[in-house]
């Protein structure tokens, strides 16, 4: 009989593999060059995508905490496989978006289940303490992933640009093969006295209303999170009008997403260290100084700076996702982190074809120098309404 314990070694192969996304790396360009779209196409393409997620990451997470985190998990795979063989036939904006939606459905249904099921996993065996731990090896693995995904991108790309598409979809099959072998693990559940969706919505009310911490945990994480997301659309383009060689882009990649899995990785020591404050006093200047660094730099090196960014990313995972998982009740431990996502995906939808638009006009590193000011002006506030809501609560 299979093991809860047994989830945590493979919840680190599935995000492995789920983030080992061959075509990352070059899909700006591939959307540039072959599809024929623009900078504001792109970015309204993923303000979709982040729609599409915004519709169903609450909802999935809502049913993933009813029908188990593996059932998730498995459905996510499947559209994982459906998502990325579209985009072996893709030829228009049309054919992308079906692509992407299909994506959105699987990442859906990952958001908040593969965390859920590590906690709950840790938690049926009393050692919910070593999440941060835990989360930040999953992290670590996630960006290793990317990263060996990425390492040769370019080449590939160069030699057939659909390879890495076709890749892709075996990956996803290998992804199918490891969620069948994880097992749910006994945990709380709730019978909604009214109806599911009285308590779908009693537990969005729970997350932005009754709880302020988690209320502010969410909304920082999500600004935090728009910081370190802009750069994945608009680095590829700012680099090739910067004069980096094509053949750059998958070990330039490569060594974004390694930066993001060593710093998931020690993000719990330093998280002990720093304590809350401090660490997020690093994120802010992380970001200002990336932010910065790509609107005034330039060059060939400029792209660089992406790396503060990415720094920034492994360190505040495992610490704000640790939280957001202290403040959710068990029985709808996924519904609160697909709310989590559902903020994040809902703002950039939001400004994600304003900030396509202004590259568009501008130029990649002007909006990135714009960019800077709006980040120092939009984050401190909402960090210290994060920090005046942890005091008197343990730092994870």
């Amino acid at each position: 009989m299979k093991k809860p314990h047994s989830n945590i070694r493979k919840l680190y192969a599935f995000s492995f593999l789920q983030m080992t996304l061959f075509p990352m790396a070059i899909i700006t360009l591939f959307w540039k060059d072959h599809i024929g779209l623009s900078l504001t196409q792109i970015l309204l393409l993923q303000s979709i995508f982040s729609l599409a997620m915004v519709a169903l990451d609450y909802p999935a997470g809502y049913v993933s905490d009813r029908l188990g985190y593996r059932v998730a998990l498995t459905i996510a795979s499947l559209f994982g496989i459906a998502g990325w063989g579209v985009y072996t036939i893709a030829a228009s904006f049309a054919d992308v978006l079906l692509a992407e939606i299909l994506l959105g459905i699987s990442f859906s249904f990952i958001s908040g289940s593969d965390s859920a099921l590590l906690y709950e996993t840790l938690r049926a065996e009393g050692r919910e303490h070593l999440y941060a731990r835990h989360e930040g090896r999953m992290n670590g693995f996630a960006q290793s992933g990317e990263a060996l995904g990425a390492l040769f991108a370019g080449v590939i790309y160069a030699a057939a640009p659909l390879l890495p598409f076709f890749l892709q979809v075996a990956v996803w099959v290998a992804a199918l093969c490891v969620t069948r072998q994880l097992v749910d693990t006994p945990r709380e559940r709730v019978i909604p006295a009214r109806s599911h969706l009285a308590e779908a919505f009693q537990c969005a009310r729970y997350a932005f209303l009754d709880n302020r911490h988690l209320r502010f945990t969410i909304l920082l994480n999500t600004l935090l999170g728009i910081a370190s997301f802009f750069p994945v659309w608009l680095i590829q383009p700012y680099m090739q009008q910067s004069g980096v060689p094509l053949a750059w882009l998958g070990p330039a990649w490569a060594g974004a997403n390694l930066t993001v899995a060593l710093c998931a990785l020690a993000s719990h020591r330093i998280h002990d260290r720093l304590g809350d404050r401090r660490m997020v006093i690093l994120f802010i200047v992380l970001i200002a100084a990336g932010y910065l660094g790509l609107g005034m730099i330039g060059g060939v090196w400029g792209f660089l700076f992406y790396y503060l960014l990415t720094a920034m990313r492994g360190l505040r995972g495992p610490m704000m996702l640790t939280h957001t998982q202290t403040e959710s009740p068990s029985a709808n431990r996924a519904a609160v982190l697909s709310l989590q996502s559902l903020s994040f995906r809902l703002f950039f939808a939001c400004t994600g074809p304003l900030v396509g638009k202004l590259a568009d006009a501008v130029g990649v590193q002007k909006t990135f120098h714009l960019l800077f000011y709006a980040f120092l002006v939009a984050l401190p506030p909402l960090a210290v309404l994060f920090l005046r809501t942890c005091h008197g609560r343990k730092s994870a």
